[in-house]
């Protein structure tokens, strides 16, 4: 009878055969069969779990290299694969640990410190996650993320030159144009972009979703929602169609609602726009930009709102012009815009967020024919404790 350690042998070799002429199903079977002979073995245990981890078997890879570390903790191999499996899962700390058990056991690699400083990053630990960019960079100086990263975490630091020079090196090294540029803008005095990379936008806010709502009221002190329309609640006004823009997960939809026959939504992010359609707030709620959205229809509306949005749209020419043409005669565009300094039209701020002077504001209502029928100053939100200031606007139709 065949000795069962040298079936399991056979059966491992096989399955290294498989694995590297890319047949990993065939692979996977053969290391599962060699495991059921030699049950424990570490090398067997390593080769099946980074296999699951090629097939994207994250929850068994989990398992299967948990067990070959245990059983040798000096294999590299295995403690990258679970660190990469974990980071499927997002589940950072354990990530975290086990990228950093695997770095005295080799040589350094960019890969390895990028791997580390993306999990340091989720955990919001950026002076870890700065640490590990710079180790990445030293080893490749040509890492368009590393550079774009590090560039983001110094312009949150305050580090504007510096991080500046970061993205310009992201630039030179092939990093996403728009994207680089955009971060460039904000730390420099470089001409102001008319509207942030789209994608920036989407991904912020998906990201954002499940925390947004606790975060913005809570953390945040958020209150442009119910700052914008109180005048409307408190008059007791009635609309038969609401365009929110910008929605989020709805909170100026459920202040607006006892009010209205039936309030529309938009919203960038699908994750965004999924908690709105769930609040059962909305008629409809669009996912996509709320530009096209205004386009999209011709149907009138006589409120349209939009909170603490358009620090995230930038100029304001195009929506102005496309509410306009929405906005029955007598409605109301009620919005707040993030308060610039004395003298400025639109500036990016260092936080990517823009910010509107009043006069700016003004003008343009009065070229895309609207009048101003109610202008305030209050906070919007707080940031680090501190009040962020914003300018409130009801606009109507002029005669």
């Amino acid at each position: 009878m065949t000795d069962p350690l040298e079936q399991a042998k056979a059966r491992f070799l096989e399955a290294n055969a498989h694995f590297e002429a890319g047949r990993l199903a065939d692979a996977l079977h053969s290391f599962q069969a060699a495991l059921s002979l030699a049950p424990g073995r570490p090398s067997i245990l390593a080769n099946l779990g980074i296999t699951q981890v090629r097939l994207g078997q994250w929850a068994a890879a989990l398992d299967t290299l948990a067990q070959a570390t245990q059983a040798d903790p000096s294999n590299r191999d295995a403690w990258l694969a679970l660190a990469h499996a974990q980071e499927e899962l997002q589940q950072w700390a354990p990530a975290v640990q086990a990228l950093q058990q695997a770095l005295p056991l080799g040589p350094s690699t960019a890969a390895l410190w990028l791997a580390l400083a993306r999990c340091q990053l989720r955990l919001e630990r950026p002076a870890e996650a700065l640490r590990a960019y710079e180790e990445a960079l030293t080893l490749d100086a040509t890492l368009a993320e590393a550079w774009s990263q590090r560039g983001s975490l110094l312009r949150d630091a305050g580090q504007l030159a510096e991080a500046a020079r970061s993205f310009q090196q992201a630039l030179k090294h092939g990093g996403d144009d728009e994207l680089n540029r955009f971060y460039l803008a904000s730390v420099t005095e470089q001409p102001v972009p008319e509207r942030p990379p789209l994608a920036y936008v989407e991904t912020l806010f998906d990201e954002y979703a499940n925390d947004f709502q606790n975060h913005l009221v809570q953390a945040l002190n958020y209150q442009a929602h119910r700052t914008l329309l109180a005048p409307l609640v408190e008059s007791r006004a009635r609309f038969s169609r609401v365009l929110d823009l910008g929605c989020g997960t709805g909170l100026c939809g459920q202040l607006i609602r006892p009010q209205a026959e039936t309030v529309d939504g938009v919203d960038v992010s699908g994750a965004m726009v999924a908690q709105a359609r769930a609040s059962g707030v909305y008629r409809q709620v669009v996912h996509g930009e709320l530009l096209a959205f205004l386009r999209a229809s011709t149907e009138p509306a006589d409120l349209v709102m939009a909170a603490d949005v358009f620090i995230y749209v930038g100029a304001l020419e195009a929506v102005f012009a496309a509410v306009r043409q929405r906005l029955a005669p007598g409605g109301c565009f009620a919005f707040s815009v993030e308060l610039a300094d004395a003298g400025q039209d639109l500036v990016l701020l260092p936080s990517l967020r823009y910010a509107h002077g009043g006069a700016y504001v003004e003008r343009l209502a009065n070229a895309t024919g609207f009048r101003v029928v109610r202008r305030w100053e209050a906070p919007l939100r707080e940031d680090q404790r501190r009040p962020v200031m914003g300018l409130y606007f009801h606009l109507a139709p002029a005669e």
